[in-house]
């Protein structure tokens, strides 16, 4: 299928490793000029060597910038003033019980989480509704509706970015611009690749094990029962991304593997 998206500019926040990179490859892929971004130039350049190897058809630029922060987006608004398609992926996560979480952690996870994409997203909004053309994706997750206990704060990070997405959609009636939040179930990416095998280490048992655990005991209502390929959400929020998805605006996505025992 012919996704339309030669041409397109593509910024895909923390796109260095994981869920942004997958997507960042896809779009390349299909080729869009993609703009890969992390907060070091060293991952960077290390993702980008990548990406040329993946055989995309679409320009690749880097983008060496913390779009957690307020500065990181002020430079990345300068350097990319104006884009096509904005993925707003960056986000943190850390397993803590409530009682545990103090100010400084709800506030830096808001910030990274939901500000960045904000921030992006207030650059970029009126610019697309000008051109009457642009896509905004929300990469936000199942623990958006199904809010963990071992980690409140980044579920209630993961709800505001439904919110915002769904407030901003309002905004796009009658033009030819969507934004979309993707509810993401449990993803192998490297930040939960590293978290599993830090539990096997410390449990004295192999990551499959450990990954067999956590859907029996954390998350049961997993349908598929294994961690989600990032290329599988790589290549749903191409689609999404895509002139072809111009009838979906203002939606929150499930690509979570089922977890949401839910059928709206």
């Amino acid at each position: 299928m012919n996704l339309e998206l030669a041409g397109k500019r593509a910024l895909i926040s923390g796109s260095t490793a994981g869920i942004g990179y997958a997507i960042a490859e896809r779009l390349a892929l299909e080729g869009a000029s993609v703009i890969i971004n992390g907060r070091t130039q060293q991952r960077v350049d290390q993702a980008l060597a990548k990406l040329s190897k993946a055989g995309g058809r679409g320009f690749v630029k880097g983008l060496a910038a913390d779009l957690g922060t307020a500065d990181g987006v002020r430079r990345a608004v300068e350097q990319f003033p104006d884009i096509d398609v904005l993925v707003n992926n960056l986000g943190i996560f850390e397993p803590k019980a409530f009682e545990e979480i103090p100010d400084a952690d709800w506030l830096r996870f808001f910030e990274v989480n939901v500000m960045s994409g904000v921030r992006l997203s207030r650059h970029h909004l009126p610019r697309m509704k000008q051109r009457n053309w642009g896509r905004i994706i929300f990469i936000s997750s199942e623990s958006a509706v199904q809010i963990p206990a071992e980690m409140i704060h980044y579920g209630m990070t993961k709800t505001a970015q439904l919110a915002v997405a769904r407030g901003m959609a309002e905004t796009t009636a009658g033009t030819n611009v969507t934004v979309n939040s993707v509810l993401v179930g449990p993803t192998g990416s490297e930040g939960v690749i590293d978290f599993v095998d830090q539990l096997a280490a410390q449990q004295k048992k192999d990551r499959s094990s450990v990954e067999k655990e956590f859907f029996q005991i954390m998350r049961p209502t997993s349908l598929l029962k294994r961690l989600i390929d990032p290329k599988e959400i790589g290549a749903f929020v191409a689609f999404l991304a895509s002139p072809l998805a111009s009838a979906i605006n203002g939606a929150a996505l499930r690509a979570d593997g089922g977890v949401v025992r839910s059928i709206l």
